[in-house]
């Protein structure tokens, strides 16, 4: 069982028809760090999220023929080295993204553009906090990721994305799949939230008060953020700059 302190985090990209030899290429990936006993994996696709604006996003299944598949897995840097090397053999069109991570958080530029509108860059330190659960768990009768979402948002949090598996095991072994003539009420699902180190450290506490069982993981990250500004306010903006 992983345990608390310094760990690896691996997330591969992959399409969803991407094979390998007979099979899609992310159940081979499944196979094979289950195979090796790796902590636990999950694969993901988008499901909802929102952003800076504030504004609810879902995508559904029907809507996503090729989604882009996230295979995430998190353990010691022993094992993580000891997996690598066959997992560049098998990922020949995709990304492999390594990071430092523990188990348990203002560079500004201007850039005009097309129609006079402008784009602010803010870049920074900041915090990843990733959240896993399952898709049964509940909080006063409501699903318990949608109860973290709406908490974050009263929080200001900056941004949250909930990501729902097709597949995945945990600490326990057991596989949850989603299936044509099977629908899971359990699937895996991960909440990933970046903000300042103040904010995320305030999110994780609300977040931890709400879960019974699950998995907080908070990483260093290196945050860019870009804002366009509606024409007629990077109008204004320059002529008060102007003045």
């Amino acid at each position: 069982m992983l345990q608390k302190g310094p760990a690896k985090k691996v997330t591969i990209y992959l399409n969803e028809d991407t094979r390998h030899r007979l099979q899609p290429l992310w159940v081979a990936i499944f196979d094979y760090l289950r195979h090796k006993r790796v902590a636990g994996a999950n694969v993901w696709v988008p499901h909802v999220g929102f952003g800076g604006q504030g504004r609810v996003r879902k995508t559904e299944a029907a809507e996503m023929p090729e989604p882009t598949i996230r295979i995430e897995f998190i353990d010691t840097a022993e094992r993580i080295e000891e997996v690598l090397p066959t997992l560049y053999e098998m990922v020949t069109d995709g990304l492999i993204e390594v990071q430092d991570t523990t188990v348990l958080k203002a560079v500004r530029k201007d850039k005009p553009l097309a129609g006079g509108s402008r784009r602010q860059r803010k870049e920074g330190p900041a915090k990843m906090m990733r959240v896993f659960l399952g898709e049964a768990d509940k909080l006063d009768g409501e699903p318990l990721y949608e109860a973290i979402v709406k908490r974050l948002r009263m929080m200001d949090i900056a941004g949250a994305t909930v990501y729902k598996g097709v597949l995945g095991y945990g600490a326990k072994g057991h596989t949850h799949k989603a299936g044509m003539l099977h629908f899971s009420r359990d699937l895996p699902i991960m909440i990933s939230v970046v903000d300042t180190e103040e904010k995320i450290k305030e999110a994780s506490d609300a977040v931890e008060a709400m879960l019974g069982d699950g998995l907080l993981v908070l990483s260093n990250v290196d945050r860019v953020r870009l804002i366009h500004e509606p024409e007629s306010e990077a109008s204004t903006n320059a002529d008060h700059s102007a003045s």
